[in-house]
């Protein structure tokens, strides 16, 4: 369902330092590579005017319906395209939008998506096992939660979702089998997790992550987005990576290093044989955390990690 005109937008994070890890300059060209309602997209707009351009990606028809909508004012100098960001390159040379003076991928959950869609993204409504990204996708994560041996399912919890207790909790679902909302999988998870009132996150959330991943495959789209983007990237132009989960901060943090360096040779190597050349220069070593006011302001916001790379 499309709530079109409704206040449903996300709140962006960390929008002072996006703009500045972006460097984001008048006339610039820039793709917000996770779209979601286009939060990111109208500050960065904002930013580069005069001339300022930018092309939205995302999976989600819903969000790039609402992100259109909510960006028509600024006519053409944003674009949308409904496609996974691991499509990026081919999205920019289609539309003639390369090179760019950076990219933005910010791999967190929209509110649209937590709180509007009935896909399952939430463990606290009774929405249909589902949690594609997008429709075209075929499967969905009752086809894993009903499907997958124990054994596999255990691994997935574990190993996506670094889950402590996914053996318990993967015995616990194959009992309670079919399981058809997200509110039955999470009081299923919940019981067999445990952690009382104490616990700081909801018992059901590894889990429920775990189970996105390996539906949407985020992280070979995230491996292969980030290698698109530096391919896009004009001489001087950036990076920007926001990342709420450790998987997907290994991911980055190892990519950027890797392409600041001038060797990937193994350690014990004597003499480099790989002949890399390094394609990125870090912005800064250490990653870039929400202020103390913005996770007040927007408690979802906590787990933000920015980490941004130049072009070189």
């Amino acid at each position: 369902m499309i709530l079109m005109g409704l206040e449903l937008h996300h709140t962006p994070v960390m929008v002072p330092e996006v703009l500045e890890a972006l460097a984001v300059q008048p006339g610039g060209r820039y793709i917000d590579a996770t779209l979601g309602e286009g939060g990111h997209s109208e500050a960065v707009l904002g930013a580069s005017e005069p001339g300022g351009q930018v092309l939205g990606i995302d999976a989600d028809h819903e969000a790039v319906a609402v992100a259109r909508e909510r960006l028509a004012g600024h006519g053409d100098s944003f674009m949308a395209v409904n496609t996974n960001f691991r499509n990026l390159r081919s999205a920019a040379l289609d539309l003639d939008f390369v090179p760019v003076h950076g990219v933005l991928m910010d791999l967190g959950l929209s509110s649209l998506q937590l709180d509007v869609e009935a896909r399952g993204f939430s463990f606290r409504r009774p929405d249909p096992l589902d949690m594609r990204f997008s429709i075209e996708q075929q499967t969905t994560a009752a086809d894993i939660v009903n499907g997958y041996r124990q054994e596999e399912l255990a691994d997935l919890l574990f190993h996506l979702g670094e889950e402590p207790a996914a053996r318990r909790i993967a015995s616990a679902i194959v009992r309670a089998r079919p399981l058809r909302t997200s509110a039955e999988l999470a009081q299923v998870i919940e019981r067999a997790a445990g952690g009382g009132p104490r616990r700081r996150i909801h018992p059901a959330t590894r889990s429920f992550q775990a189970i996105r991943i390996a539906v949407n495959d985020e992280l070979g789209a995230l491996s292969a987005a980030l290698e698109q983007a530096v391919s896009v990237l004009g001489h001087g132009g950036r990076l920007v990576v926001i990342s709420y989960q450790s998987l997907e901060d290994r991911i980055v943090k190892n990519f950027m290093r890797r392409e600041s360096s001038d060797c990937v040779c193994p350690p014990e190597t004597i003499v480099c044989v790989c002949g890399h050349r390094a394609t990125l220069r870090l912005v800064s070593r250490k990653v870039v955390r929400p202020s103390e006011a913005e996770v007040e302001s927007n408690p979802r916001s906590r787990s933000a990690r920015l980490r941004a790379a130049e072009r070189i």
